[in-house]
């Protein structure tokens, strides 16, 4: 071989002696970490070495998940206003059973806990409201984006963009809105017409807190459902039309029974997280007028926290009874995958 077919060597730029530097202390970490993993490795052999990896987030998880529900749970068995366990009495069921104690379980005036039942009846309505119509409007806003219109992705990212504020930021903003001499009332007293007091009518109270949380979360269902409606194939709207099926029939026959899983899964997620519901009900409301808008969640977080006396017994009893629902509806969504995952 000729002395002229020798390829020259490449000069070593600043760039590969930038990345060989920003490579140098994870080859460091690897080259630390590898001596006691083989020590680990030899002793327990590599079929245990998956355990390992996991354990540091199984100690994270059983430390700060696992074990206050422990505590809450004994917590909710004993009475008292201390604050440690040491120094609270054991009282049995006696916190549920308080809770549970009405003449009639329809009418809360009727309950020896009249706000817990209120927070479980006003968070049903809220529920219902909510979800239904988080879904219905989710649905329709998935089949008109998903169609071929003009800025399209812009009109994506703004239905999405609510998602990612803050439930105290969203709040702030509606409430600045619907105050009493807010932007909203504002505008009504420009047109000539009078305010309207919506923190201080009940109604007005628990409509605005099912519009704004619908306006903060659609986006992230609408694009669960617009997932979906991706995924069905286009062969079928084609056959469909040449076959002169109308659109109503073909959203009922092709559009809605292939897109039923993923709303079986908006359904259950919006559920999970109606319930739970507090930080931008209680920044936008405070749960008023009176409790018209206090659902159980701050039932809990105002009788073991922000109250004169602080009952953490009867709040951490509460907070079990709502676990237990929250179990429920996690089994339920647990159980509507797999049957999407089998199907």
């Amino acid at each position: 071989m000729a002395l002229n077919d020798v390829a020259p060597s490449e000069p070593v730029t600043l760039t590969d002696r930038a990345k060989a530097a920003a490579a140098w202390p994870i080859k460091l970490l690897a080259t630390v970490l590898d001596v006691p993993f083989r020590f680990l490795q030899r002793m327990f052999g590599i079929g245990a070495m998956p355990y390992f990896f996991i354990l540091p987030n199984m100690i994270f998880f059983g430390t700060f998940v696992v074990l206050p529900l422990f505590i809450n749970f004994a917590f909710s068995v004993t009475g008292g206003t201390n604050l440690f366990l040491a120094d609270r009495p054991y009282v049995g069921a006696e916190q549920y059973e308080f809770l549970a104690t009405c003449a009639n379980h329809f009418d809360p005036a009727t309950c020896r806990e009249d706000r817990f039942w209120r927070g479980i009846y006003n968070t049903m309505v809220f529920v219902f409201f909510q979800v239904s119509l988080m879904v219905l409007f989710s649905l329709i806003t998935a089949l008109i984006l998903n169609r071929d219109i003009r800025y399209r992705g812009f009109y994506r990212a703004a239905f999405f963009f609510p998602v990612l504020l803050s439930p105290v930021v969203v709040a702030l903003i509606w409430k600045w809105i619907l105050l009493r001499d807010g932007v909203l009332n504002a505008g009504l007293v420009g047109m000539g017409l009078d305010r309207i007091l919506f923190f201080v009518d009940p109604q007005w109270s628990m409509f605005w807190a099912i519009f704004v949380s619908i306006w903060a979360n659609m986006g992230f269902y609408t694009l669960i459902l617009l997932a979906g409606l991706q995924a069905i194939p286009p062969d079928l709207y084609e056959a469909a039309e040449m076959d002169g099926t109308k659109p109503e029939r073909v959203f009922w026959r092709i559009t809605l029974p292939l897109l039923w899983p993923n709303m079986l899964v908006v359904i259950v997620l919006a559920l999970i997280k109606s319930v739970q519901v507090f930080d931008e009900v209680f920044v936008l409301t405070g749960g008023g007028p009176g409790t018209a808008t206090q659902f159980i969640v701050q039932y809990i977080y105002t009788t073991g926290f922000s109250s004169q006396v602080q009952n953490f017994g009867l709040a951490a009893a509460a907070s079990v009874v709502l676990g237990v629902v929250l179990f429920v509806l996690t089994l339920l969504q647990l159980a509507v995958v797999r049957r999407r995952d089998q199907g």
